[in-house]
């Protein structure tokens, strides 16, 4: 399957969740068998030669690929949550948004020191919660490999704060611009 086929199956939604923002919505493609076995696929060849003790997943959708490419790989998955989501002792850290803060949790010990982690998530955008997620793994001592996406949006830089921060940043589709 085609890049441009799966990029196909991905749903626009103009003016959501405000006017001017076209909302690339990944569930239209997670809900395609074909489309997300060769999401996996072409997710899997890139984390394999990385060779990572844990994958960790982004809230929520991270979830979905991040357990999936974790199965693939024979790892075990993690997930990085909102605050107050997790049931145990937890770290975290705080982070800016457009229009506030968030937090971003994940269990006390989970990903111990020297683990060598890739980052999961369906969309970068402008980069600020893979960048905050990032930064909480090495706060623990892990090395994160690599932060890996469904999908890019080239214009609004995540990727290239990502590379700028040092980690290594690659997507499977880019939809540029509108």
């Amino acid at each position: 399957m085609s890049i441009d086929t799966l990029a196909g199956l991905v749903r626009t939604i103009p003016d959501f969740p405000k006017p001017g923002i076209q909302f690339r919505d990944v569930t239209t493609l997670l809900a395609d068998g074909a489309g997300l076995a060769e999401l996996v696929e072409r997710m899997v060849s890139i984390a394999r030669p990385l060779d990572p003790d844990l994958i960790v997943g982004i809230e929520a959708r991270g979830f979905i690929l991040g357990a999936a490419l974790a199965l693939a790989l024979g790892k075990g998955f993690v997930p990085v949550r909102k605050a107050g989501k997790l049931p145990g002792k937890t770290v975290g850290i705080d982070y800016v948004l457009e229009y506030g803060t968030d937090r971003l949790e994940l269990h006390e010990g989970q990903v111990p020191a020297e683990t060598r982690v890739v980052l999961v998530d369906d969309l970068i955008a402008t980069g600020g919660t893979a960048l905050a997620a990032a930064q909480l793994l090495r706060e623990q001592g892990a090395s994160v490999l690599m932060a890996l996406f469904a999908i890019d949006l080239p214009d609004l830089g995540g990727m290239a704060a990502l590379e700028a921060d040092g980690i290594a940043a690659q997507a499977i589709i880019a939809f540029e611009g509108d």
